[in-house]
């Protein structure tokens, strides 16, 4: 396939970043038999990643805007383009040795977000999509599952954990879902979810309490792969709400309507 040589550079940044992370995640492993345990490796391997991808799409775009999970955010001269940036998302599945994680890596352009790219670099499966040119898992075109009945379907979700979000609503929504589909998977990684569900190994998705770069790649990534991607109120607010739901137009509509 051929790419822009904006998404290259976004490829090649997650690339270098995942070479780094893998190397961490390695001696993570080792690490779990210490009394102190990881945590403290696991911020230097985070706050290591998004430096390497700041300095890889700096160099490219020097005038672009970043958000970052661990830097924050820095506004560009350009004042159209921000690069929107998780280095590790997945972290508490890297923390505990789980092999699925990933650097995730979005472009905005004037409040759209037009291009993607999220990359595991344990199993070596590299999402992305530019805006109007399709989605793709490393070289093959992605398409949303088909499946147009919740009973048939497999939906992700993020579980809300100790001192984050309102677990009572949570298990009301959980208790709506898994009554009327054939199983719900919680993997750990928001990023992933929604290109798993871009590549219809999930056939929906919905989660609250997500940050931008949680589900910026994942924004244009199932909209490439012909799925939709919105707010709980079927809107297009997902970075204000902090929420996200997701999966084919019907499947979409269906989560929408147990979710409201």
């Amino acid at each position: 396939m051929a790419r822009s040589a904006l998404l290259n550079v976004m490829v090649q940044a997650a690339f270098k970043a995942g070479r780094s992370l893998s190397r961490d995640f390695g001696e993570v492993e080792n690490l779990q038999v210490s009394l102190k345990g990881p945590s403290d490796y696991v911020s230097r391997a985070d706050r290591k990643a998004e430096e390497i991808v700041l300095a890889e799409l700096s160099r490219a775009r020097p005038t672009y805007g970043f958000l970052g999970e661990e830097s924050g955010e820095s506004k560009g001269t350009d004042g159209q383009h921000r690069w929107i940036v998780d280095p590790l998302d997945g972290t508490t599945n890297f923390l505990h040795g789980i092999p699925h994680f990933a650097v995730s890596i979005a472009l905005e352009r004037d409040g759209n977000i037009v291009a993607g790219v999220i990359y595991n670099p344990v199993t070596d499966e590299l999402f992305t999509a530019d805006r109007g040119k399709g989605a793709f898992l490393n070289d093959r075109r992605l398409r949303v599952a088909g499946r147009r009945a919740l009973v048939d379907c497999v939906v992700g979700t993020g579980v809300p954990h100790l001192g984050r979000g309102d677990h009572g609503a949570y298990l009301a929504e959980l208790s709506r879902v898994m009554g009327e589909v054939a199983g719900i998977r919680r993997l750990g990684a928001a990023a992933l979810d929604l290109a798993y569900v871009a590549a219809g190994r999930l056939d929906g998705f919905w989660e609250d309490g997500l940050s931008a770069w949680d589900m910026a790649a994942g924004i244009v990534l199932l909209r490439e792969a012909g799925g939709f991607i919105s707010d709980k109120t079927g809107g297009g607010k997902m970075f204000d709400s902090k929420n996200v739901v997701a999966g084919n137009e019907r499947i979409h509509k269906e989560l929408l309507r147990l979710l409201k």
